[in-house]
């Protein structure tokens, strides 16, 4: 019924406003007694053997939202009825901002694909936090924390110190994001010395926190091999607990949109089932050199169980999904799950 019906008639419309409707449709359903239970009822898997523990947590099951869905942590509560494992709110930036111009969020049905240039659009991490104290879901909440457009990349660190202790208290884990590619300069904080610089000055927050919370880091798929030995050599360094791979990708080769409308569209970052393929072999690569020294996230074209089950054999740990919540709708993640039993992943 989604993708027969609910999807066509979604896809009438431009895609940013759409996503607002949806989320006050949402919200506005879970307002009336009993739908949040029909919904878990629907959506949910319920097996024990699904449950996976990492990075010191236990994730109900492996299959999580990933951030840039719920940036704000406006939906998290009721998104948590669909199944999933965990759910990541964010991108979150000290201060609020409104973002790049739009249009800035783009559908390209031919490929299953997205196209967004947001910006870190957010109302800025303290007014997430006042929605975060009203958590009800025991489902694990990740806070993954970027700097402001203004700021730059030299006081990097100052705004994602900033982030990280207004969330501390209210999130399970936390992402630390320098891949996006709608952001300024931003990846060029993915070069070892200023990582490396900005990892340690986490972990030497959080060591003197009274709670331990894992810190991982998530990485752009457009990484040379050269940078990810660097990558490896930083989570040794630094002793961050985990790798999601991958963000967004900046290569547009694989496409099957005329290249015209592509062009049309202009900067972005392309997720999807485009970048299937490459967030794999990053995991896979990651995975094999560091010998499994740490645990990744997969995250980057998976719309079936088969797409989930590749990155696990690839080497993740737990998977995230966003393109294919949206092109295969809610009933994806009970697929996935039940996917991953049957394999006996």
């Amino acid at each position: 019924m989604y993708k027969t019906i609910i999807r066509p008639l979604l896809f009438c419309f431009d895609p940013e406003r759409i996503h607002h409707f949806v989320f006050r449709s949402i919200k506005l359903m879970n307002c009336i007694p009993g739908i949040a239970a029909i919904t878990r009822v629907l959506y949910k898997v319920n097996d024990k053997r699904l449950k996976r523990t990492v990075f010191g947590l236990e994730f109900e099951n492996p299959v999580g939202l990933a951030a840039g869905f719920d940036k704000e942590a406006k939906l998290y509560n009721e998104l948590a009825n669909f199944g999933f494992g965990f759910i990541e709110i964010g991108t979150l930036t000290p201060v609020g901002q409104t973002g790049n111009p739009k249009p800035r969020l783009f559908r390209l049905p031919e490929d299953s694909a997205l196209i967004n240039r947001m910006g870190f659009n957010n109302e800025g991490v303290e007014a997430a936090v006042e929605r975060l104290k009203k958590r009800k879901t025991k489902v694990l909440i990740g806070g993954n924390i970027g700097k402001n457009k203004v700021t730059p990349n030299e006081q990097a660190k100052d705004d994602y110190y900033k982030a990280f202790h207004a969330l501390y208290e209210y999130v399970d884990y936390f992402v630390v994001n320098v891949s996006s590619p709608n952001t300024p300069n931003l990846r060029a904080l993915q070069d070892k010395e200023p990582l490396t610089e900005l990892l340690k000055m986490l972990k030497n927050e959080m060591a003197v926190m009274p709670d331990h919370k894992p810190i991982l880091l998530k990485i752009a798929p457009d990484l040379t091999n050269e940078q990810l030995d660097d990558i490896i050599d930083i989570v040794a360094d630094v002793k961050i607990e985990g790798i999601i791979a991958t963000n967004t990708t900046i290569d547009r080769s694989m496409l099957k949109t005329e290249r015209l409308k592509v062009d049309a569209i202009g900067a972005g970052g392309l997720s999807g089932k485009p970048v299937r393929a490459r967030s794999t072999e990053v995991i896979a690569y990651l995975h094999q050199k560091s010998k499994g020294a740490f645990p990744i996230v997969g995250v980057g074209g998976i719309y079936t169980a088969d797409d989930a089950i590749e990155k696990l054999k690839a080497g993740a740990s737990l998977v995230q999904v966003y393109s294919g919540f949206i092109y295969e709708g809610p009933s994806m993640i009970k697929k996935i799950c039940k996917g991953i039993l049957k394999a006996g992943i």
